[in-house]
């Protein structure tokens, strides 16, 4: 095992898979990246006005989601690139990535309540789980 891949949206299940990932990491010599997606399109829609949130904000949303993942969580002996990217479909952008990364393992809360709204998450983990290529590991 070479590469983790963890997908995050800054929840507490988030940062149980961030330290699972670790954990393996340190026994494998594997490097970790942590994913965190953005949805596109972000506008606010109303009969009135429309808006298009900034590249920008978007930016900063993904950076204050990776910091808040690893807030606290020693990353120390491990090489971890933090990656942030825009889809419709998070699973779907997690899948792409996983492959197009050769990723061999994907580590995933089970659901989150972060920046990937609601319990999206756990629909997401559902499509990675039955869609990838390689093993998935989710982590309560």
């Amino acid at each position: 095992m070479k590469k983790i891949l963890v997908a995050t949206d800054a929840s507490e299940y988030s940062r149980r898979a961030l330290t699972t990932a670790l954990e393996l990491a340190r026994k494998y010599n594997a490097e970790v990246e942590l994913l965190f997606v953005t949805h596109l399109p972000i506008v606010y829609d109303s009969s009135v006005n429309s808006y298009i949130i900034a590249p920008e904000q978007i930016e900063q949303e993904g950076k204050h989601a990776l910091a808040a993942t690893l807030k606290g969580i020693d990353i120390s002996d491990v090489t971890l690139v933090k990656k942030q990217m825009q889809g419709k479909k998070p699973a779907d952008v997690i899948l792409s990535e996983a492959e197009n990364e050769n990723i061999d393992l994907i580590v995933m809360g089970t659901h989150g309540y972060g920046a990937i709204a609601g319990s999206l998450l756990g629909s997401v983990s559902q499509h990675v789980l039955h869609k990838a290529k390689c093993s998935v590991l989710i982590v309560k």
